[in-house]
Formats: structure tokens, sequence, C-alpha cells
């Protein structure tokens, strides 16, 4: 009877593996870092792609302070993260992120610069910019293609050998 929870036990640990190595979201601080970051890069590709300048720059005067400090908490993030590598990791996110949101806007076409064009009002209308991060969070702006998630670590190779050892043991 031993042997064969164990068996059972080794079994559904390394059946469980799959969900062991699903995304593991980043920290509600972490994404709501994210959701301004993806705000602030939807802002710039409509002030680039539908010639807003103005009012982008408008928006970077106003949450300037805001924006700098969300800028310092992803740099952080990312830096924890990565290590050394967390100023290319963070490069990359940024690129990707605008990339992604160009591509969507492309994707719009024509109607991209009415559609979203919007939110600049939106968004300079806001009554403190402690209102930013609620906004962000309900734009839903970052693309499903730019991963904010990471994988866990693999689990260790020990269990690996637990299992083929209680499965040879079971022969």
């Amino acid at each position: 009877m031993r042997r064969l929870l164990s068996v059972a036990a080794a079994l559904s640990m390394m059946f469980a593996q799959p969900v062991l190595a699903a995304p593991q979201c980043t920290a509600s601080m972490d994404e709501s870092a994210f959701e301004i970051q993806a705000l602030r890069s939807e802002l710039m590709v409509l002030a680039t792609g539908c010639h807003d300048d103005d009012r982008y720059n408008a928006f970077i005067r106003r949450y300037q302070p805001d924006l700098q400090a969300n800028e310092r908490a992803i740099n952080a993030y990312f830096v924890h993260r990565y290590g050394r590598n967390g100023q290319t990791e963070h490069d990359r996110f940024v690129t990707d992120l605008a990339n992604a949101m160009s591509h969507q806007g492309s994707d719009l076409g024509g109607d991209f610069c009415p559609r979203n064009g919007m939110m600049f009002k939106e968004v300079l209308a806001l009554p403190a910019p402690s209102d930013l991060p609620d906004y962000a969070a309900g734009k839903d702006l970052v693309p499903t293609s730019v991963n904010i998630c990471s994988p866990l670590p693999a689990p260790p190779k020990k269990i690996h050998r637990i299992v083929a050892k209680v499965a040879s043991k079971k022969r």
C-alpha cells in the first residue's frame, strides 16, 4: 500500500509539471507599471501615426514625475529579474511593446486615429495623476503578444530521479 501511494505521489508530481511551468504573473504593483508603460507606448504610437505630438507632449509634461517613477519601477523589475541583462531585457520589452502596438494600429488602418485618438482627451482630463494607474488598467493595452509573465523555473532533476526510481521498484 505504501509503495502504491509513493507511485501515485510521484506520478502526480510528474503530471503536475506542466502546471508548474505555466506563466507566473507579476505582482500587482509590477503589473500596474507595465500597464502605464503600455499606455505611454500607445500614446507614443498615436502621436507618431496620427501627427499628434502636441497632445503627447502635454501628456508627458503633466505626468512627468509619475512616468519617471514608473520607468524606475520597470527598470528595477528587469534588473531584479535578469541581473546584469536587465537593461537589455528592458529595452527588448519596450521595443516589443511599441512594435506590437504599432502593428495593432496598422491593422486598424484609417480607423486607428479616430478610434484611439480620444485617449489623449481622456488621459489629459483625469482629475489627478494618481488616477493614471486605474485609467491604464481599464484600457487593457498590454498586447497578448508581449509577455509580462515569466515561467517558473523547471523543477529540479531530483524529482525525475525519484519518479524513475519508484517506477523501477514497482516492476
